[in-house]
């Protein structure tokens, strides 16, 4: 299996800690997020990857090399200009398998990827999102009021289901690459709306799990303290 995973932003939520580190290097436990990654990844069957990398990329050639001493192969790309979340994918064309994974490089997760992968391919899925089921808590009482102002419903603080996606995906090679262009800026909702509208196989995968995107200060807070607490669950 082969992943490109998604480092090359600045990380601007978690200021002031990105100023010296990008976000997939900031350290969960005694790991950078990034090498948690690498390492479940390898452990899932996962043997080649591509870094797209940017803001301070040359820390991540420095601290992971050719991938080796994890059982992987890696290589790096390099964007000079921010290309979204699917952008990317077209910089490294050229060195896709015909199914493979994008995924964001700073996220904490126990997702199975061997699953989530072999889920694709059974589907014969032009693409596949990983899903994650969040509960929302309204500290307010919600109201439902009629056109004339009657009262309808009142809930108090009432909570919210949300099925999220996790920022892990697969894809088809033949099936995006239509969409995508060298050096033009593409997010993957984007990316995934379009393949729906024209009657492409976009799937959803579920699985029972932890994760959380480290994006914001206390998310990055709690990730640290759920990892150093459950490290086996993260790294068996």
């Amino acid at each position: 299996m082969q992943a490109l995973i998604l480092a090359g932003g600045k990380g601007s939520r978690l200021k002031p800690y990105t100023t010296v580190l990008p976000k997939p290097l900031m350290p969960v436990g005694d790991y950078p997020i990034l090498e948690i990654i690498l390492r479940q990844l390898a452990n899932c069957g996962v043997s080649e990857i591509i870094l797209a990398i940017g803001y301070m990329g040359h820390l991540f050639q420095a601290l992971f090399q050719d991938g080796s001493r994890y059982g992987l192969h890696i290589e790096y790309s390099f964007e000079d200009k921010p290309l979204g979340t699917a952008g990317p994918i077209a910089l490294v064309k050229n060195k896709l398998h015909d199914d493979f994974l994008v995924m964001n490089g700073d996220l904490l997760t126990t997702l199975n990827y061997r699953h989530l992968f072999e889920y694709h391919r059974n589907m014969n899925a032009s693409a596949t999102i990983g899903l994650y089921k969040r509960q929302v808590k309204i500290d307010f009482g919600v109201i439902e009021q009629s056109s004339e102002g009657r009262l309808l419903r009142y809930i108090e603080k009432p909570t919210h289901d949300y099925s999220v996606s996790m920022g892990v995906n697969v894809m088809h090679k033949a099936s995006v690459l239509p969409y995508l262009q060298s050096g033009v800026y593409l997010d993957i909702p984007d990316l995934m709306i379009s393949l729906m509208n024209v009657g492409n196989g976009v799937y959803c995968y579920n699985e029972p799990c932890y994760w959380l995107d480290i994006g914001r200060v206390e998310d990055y807070k709690l990730a640290t303290e759920i990892f150093e607490s459950k490290q086996n669950e993260f790294l068996p």
